[in-house]
């Protein structure tokens, strides 16, 4: 027997391997699974149209990879401080014991545990090189620290001295790891004004079709057994508490 009950702002393998079939991931429309999800959805897009813009200039390749600028430093600043927003709603929406105002990487760290952020791939639509596929969590799963988020720390910081941290690579990492954050939580729903079930199961490449219909996303196939969903959602949607929360304190 698996997770009986989703947790909140979690979107998670279900017992047969798959994470929508049969519209079982509705319970991510249910008002109280999250706080304002078209909120975290909306900032993303704007950064995803901004990148795209930026693209213009910087070809998106192997090359340009230490390539940095005031336009790489603004959008690292801003993705980054997205990723903060959503780690800190994913705390606030289940169960963490320590005060808000201390929260910082090393309790967002604990998200590792329960969203398996680690497990996601992000393909980029246009790349010229190896990088094209980006694993933005994966220090993680060994136990380090992110390179894109010290490069952040770094420049935001001490922007005089450290302008040069805020390289076109780790701003590429950083949006990738936006996306991961958003897709653990809402699949590629994005509570659009026309909102409607999207298939996430992949056409082929392992990957599916992430938020703003721009980047792919390889989800976490290897969910140990005992934490993967098993539960019938349109029974559950019935009762008066289909949620629980996930304990951080424990984590």
């Amino acid at each position: 027997m698996g997770v009986t009950k989703p947790y909140y702002r979690t979107a998670r393998q279900f017992a047969d391997g798959f994470y929508s079939t049969s519209g079982r991931s509705r319970y991510i429309y249910h008002p109280a699974y999250a706080d304002k999800p078209s909120n975290y959805i909306r900032a993303f897009l704007l950064i995803q149209k901004d990148l795209q813009t930026l693209f213009e200039y910087i070809e998106p390749s192997d090359q340009n990879v230490t390539t940095y600028s005031f336009r790489t430093y603004e959008l690292l600043l801003r993705t980054c401080t997205e990723i903060e927003a959503n780690f800190k709603a994913i705390l606030r929406a289940n169960a963490f014991s320590q005060p808000a105002r201390k929260w910082n990487i090393e309790h967002y760290v604990k998200i590792e545990r329960s969203h398996y952020l680690s497990d996601y791939a992000v393909k980029m639509p246009y790349w010229t090189g190896n990088g094209r596929t980006r694993i933005p969590f994966a220090e993680w799963k060994s136990g380090h620290s992110l390179a894109w988020y010290r490069a952040y720390n770094a420049s935001k910081h001490d922007r005089a001295q450290e302008l040069k941290a805020a390289t076109f690579a780790d701003l590429i990492d950083a949006f990738c790891g936006l996306a991961v954050v958003l897709t653990s939580q809402f699949l590629n729903n994005d509570f659009g004004p026309a909102t409607g079930y999207i298939s996430v199961e992949g056409t082929g490449d392992g990957h599916a079709e992430g938020i703003g219909q721009y980047v792919r996303l390889k989800y976490p196939s290897n969910v140990p057994a005992a934490d993967r969903y098993d539960f019938e959602w349109q029974d559950l949607s019935r009762t008066s508490d289909p949620f629980q929360k996930f304990d951080y304190d424990a984590a």
